[in-house]
């Protein structure tokens, strides 16, 4: 399946995706996204001019939202979508460009870590605090190069589960938080219900649960909350990262192969996959200097 019309047609658009495909359908959902350019006007003062320029501002994004919303239609004519569910937003003004079953909640495999690195973020626990790598990590995730007593701190453990999706990493970080895996799970619950994610429910920390459930919808709240935080931002777009091991350097890849590739300029990205929830991706990519006025209109 070739996404070229489509990706033309999102260009100039500050795009927020969120992706599924239920484990009989093959993924097809990787759209080419380009660089993206937003324009915004930045005041304290609540001045008629500056409303003016607001205004102006926002009937130019809506035009232009029109205009790639008319050019998708005729994009997708000629797409096969195999995703079962799928929604592309924009930013700017939290216009839907393209949607299927967005209301559908599915699993949502390691899409999961980014709550999890949401809530340990959000607990201001301290980042070079080491932690261990323990059984109970090794009941959770059986295969995985960080062996049972691998010290590693916070900060690199939330750095391998964003990237290259460590479940070990995941898990460990949830037991570590204040009051247990329990108050981690709790408060990933929360936290959804807070940034009005309706239709997500969590039971672990690493999306191995077939129980973590949400909707593209709910997935594009998470997204742009989690991209208020520059470690998120930054961890999950990192190429490529060296911890050390219990007998050696450890180099860990991003699971997603379109980091760091020519022409994506990716602000923040997570895939996933399990049997139950199939390969799964959410995707925030161009500039985020209106990251911030997409939160709100989205809140509103």
């Amino acid at each position: 399946m070739r996404w070229e019309p489509l990706a033309q047609a999102l260009l100039g658009l500050l795009i927020t995706t969120a992706f599924f495909c239920a484990p009989e359908i093959s993924l097809a959902s990787t759209t080419s996204v380009n660089k993206v350019t937003t324009t915004k006007v930045a005041s304290n003062q609540a001045t008629h001019s500056n409303a003016a320029k607001r205004a102006k501002v926002r009937r130019s994004a809506k035009s232009a939202a029109e205009r790639i919303a008319a050019s998708i239609a005729t994009a997708t004519g000629s797409i096969r979508i195999a995703s079962s569910t799928l929604l592309v937003m924009d930013e700017t003004t939290s216009d839907i460009l393209l949607s299927k079953n967005a209301d559908v909640a599915l699993p949502i495999a390691s899409i999961t870590k980014l709550m999890t690195s949401l809530v340990v973020l959000e607990a201001r626990q301290p980042l070079d605090e080491l932690i261990e790598i323990t059984q109970e990590d090794r009941v959770v995730e059986p295969t995985s190069r960080l062996a049972v007593g691998t010290v590693l701190s916070r900060e690199d453990l939330i750095h391998l589960a964003l990237m290259s999706s460590e479940n070990r990493a995941a898990n460990a970080l949830a037991r570590n938080m204040p009051g247990g895996f329990p108050a981690a799970i709790e408060a990933m619950n929360m936290k959804a219900q807070e940034i009005g994610m309706e239709r997500t429910h969590f039971a672990d920390a690493t999306g191995l649960s077939a129980q973590n459930i949400a909707s593209p919808a709910d997935l594009t709240r998470l997204v742009i909350e989690a991209s208020r935080h520059p470690v998120i931002r930054d961890f999950s777009t990192t190429h490529s990262y060296v911890v050390p091991g219990k007998t050696g350097l450890i180099e860990y890849r991003n699971t997603n192969a379109l980091v760091g590739q020519p022409g994506w300029d990716i602000v923040l990205q997570k895939t996933g996959y399990t049997t139950a929830a199939g390969r799964c991706l959410v995707k925030s990519a161009g500039g985020g200097s209106s990251r911030d006025h997409g939160a709100d209109e989205l809140r509103r």
